[in-house]
C-alpha cells in the first residue's frame, strides 16, 4: 500500500479513495480476528473463507495503477540520454559542414564510397590519384587550377570534406548500434519504435542528400546547387530538432510513467514556420555567397533596399536566386523570427520552464549579434562558422520551447 500513499499529491484522486475503502475492509477483518483470538477461538489459521476480501473498487484501483507502471525492462531515461548524445554529434556535423562550405572543400572528394571511402589516401600515389580526379571538375579547371592550386592545398580541402563524411558515418553507427541493443533488450517504450526508426531513416536519407548536393557541382558548375544545399542543411536541422523533441518526450516518460508525448500546438507551428523561412534564406545566402554582397549594417551599401536586384525573371525567381535580395530578406526576416521566438519564450516561461525561456533568448540574441558581425567583417570565417553553429542552437532551443508548451505529462 505504500506504493499509493507515497505520492501525496494525488491522495484526493478517486483511485486512492477506492484504496482507502479497501484498507477499511481489511482493518475491519483484522479487528474481528483479534476479538476471536481474545475469546480463545482455536481457529486461528487463515482459511479461504476467513481471508479478507478486497473490495471491487480496490481491485480496479490496483489494476489501473499496475497499468501505469513502466515495465522493468523499459529504459526511457537511458534512451533519452543516448538521443541527446546523438544530437550533440549532429550539432558537430552542422559546424563541420559550415567549415567545409566556407573553405570551399565540399567538391574535393568526387566519388561516393560509403564504406571504402572511410579511409583517406594513405600514400603519396593515392593522394596524386585523388588530386587528378579533382582536376577533372569545373571548380578546378575554372577557378583553382588557374589560381595554381598545389597538392598541399588540395590536401587541406580534402581533409575537411573527409572529416565531414566521416562524422556522418560515425553518427550512423552511434544511432544504429544502440538502437539495436535497446530493441533486443526490449528497453524501448511502447509507441517509440516507429519514431526511432524514422529518425534513423532520415539519417540515412541525409547521407544520400549530401551526395546529391555534391554531384550538382561535379559537371556543369563550379559550386553546388544552393537549392540542394538548403535541403541538406534543413534536413540536418530537422533531425536535430527531432532528436531533442523525442529525448524530451522520453525524459517526461521517465519522470511519470503515464506521460504522453507532447503535441505540436498551432502557435508552435506558426513559430516553426517563421523560423523555417529564416533558415531557408540563410541556406540560400550561404549557397549563393550572398554574404559578400554587402559589408554594412543596417543599410546595404548605403541603401535600405539594395541596388542591383535582378527581377528580370520575376520576383519569385529573384527571391530564390538573386544574392542581393536573398541577403536583404535574410537580414530583415530575422526580426520577424525574433518576435516569434520572444513570444515562444514568454509562453515557455509561463508554463513553468524558465530554463527553456533563457535558452531561447540567449540563442537568438547571440545569433543576431553574430549575423551582424559576420556581415560587417566581410564574412570572417570564424564568425561565419559560429553563426551557423548558433543557428543550430536556435533550432534546438526552439524545439525545447515548443515541446514545453505542447507537453502533457499526465499530471
Amino acid at each position: 500500500m505504500a506504493i499509493f500513499l507515497s505520492n501525496r499529491r494525488n491522495l484526493c484522486h478517486p483511485r486512492y479513495n477506492a484504496v482507502a475503502s479497501g484498507l477499511s475492509d481489511l482493518l475491519h477483518w483484522m479487528q474481528s480476528y483479534m476479538c476471536k483470538k481474545q475469546r480463545g477461538d482455536s481457529t486461528l489459521h487463515l482459511s479461504a473463507t476467513a481471508a479478507p476480501r478486497i473490495s471491487p473498487r480496490m481491485e480496479i484501483a490496483l489494476a489501473n495503477h499496475a497499468a501505469t507502471q513502466t515495465p522493468a525492462k523499459v529504459r526511457p531515461a537511458s534512451i533519452a540520454n543516448w538521443l541527446l548524445f546523438v544530437a550533440l554529434l549532429v550539432f558537430a556535423m552542422v559546424v563541420v559542414g559550415g567549415i567545409t562550405r566556407l573553405t570551399e572543400s565540399g567538391l574535393s572528394i568526387t566519388e561516393w564510397k560509403p564504406v571504402s571511402g572511410a579511409l583517406p589516401p594513405l600514400n603519396e600515389a593515392a593522394w596524386v590519384s585523388e588530386f587528378e580526379k579533382y582536376k577533372q571538375i569545373p571548380e578546378y579547371t575554372e577557378i583553382n587550377g588557374p589560381a595554381g592550386m598545389t597538392l598541399a592545398q588540395f590536401k587541406f580541402i580534402y581533409f575537411w570534406e573527409w572529416v565531414h563524411r566521416l562524422l556522418g558515418r560515425l553518427i550512423g553507427l552511434a544511432f544504429a548500434l544502440p538502437l539495436v541493443w535497446f530493441w533486443v533488450k526490449q528497453a524501448i517504450p511502447a509507441g517509440y519504435k516507429p519514431r526511432l526508426v524514422a529518425l534513423f531513416a532520415l539519417g540515412g536519407l541525409q547521407g544520400a542528400i549530401g551526395w546529391w548536393m555534391v554531384s550538382s557541382g561535379l559537371s556543369a558548375r563550379t559550386d553546388v546547387s544552393h537549392y540542394r544545399l538548403a535541403v541538406h542543411l534543413l534536413t540536418a536541422l530537422f533531425i536535430l530538432g527531432g532528436l531533442v523533441w523525442t529525448a524530451l518526450d522520453l525524459k517526461a516518460l521517465a519522470r511519470n510513467s503515464a506521460a504522453k508525448p507532447a503535441k505540436l500546438t498551432g502557435f508552435a507551428a506558426v513559430v516553426l514556420a517563421i523560423l523555417f523561412v529564416q533558415l531557408l534564406f540563410g541556406a540560400w545566402v550561404a549557397g549563393l555567397n550572398a554574404g559578400y554582397v554587402s559589408n554594412s549594417w543596417p543599410l546595404m551599401n548605403d541603401r535600405f533596399y539594395p541596388a542591383g536586384v535582378d527581377v528580370g525573371r520575376g520576383m519569385l525567381s529573384a527571391l530564390a536566386n538573386d544574392p542581393f535580395l536573398t541577403h536583404f530578406v535574410h537580414r530583415w526576416w530575422a526580426w520577424v523570427a525574433v518576435i516569434a521566438l520572444i513570444m515562444l519564450a514568454r509562453r515557455t516561461k509561463k508554463a513553468g520552464v524558465r530554463s527553456a525561456s533563457i535558452a531561447i533568448h540567449s540563442a537568438f540574441g547571440v545569433q543576431i549579434l553574430l549575423g551582424i558581425a559576420t556581415v560587417m567583417t566581410g564574412v570572417n570565417i570564424v564568425l561565419a562558422v559560429l553563426h551557423q553553429a548558433v543557428g543550430a542552437l536556435v533550432v534546438a532551443s526552439a524545439a525545447w520551447g515548443v515541446h514545453v508548451i505542447g507537453r502533457n505529462d499526465g499530471q
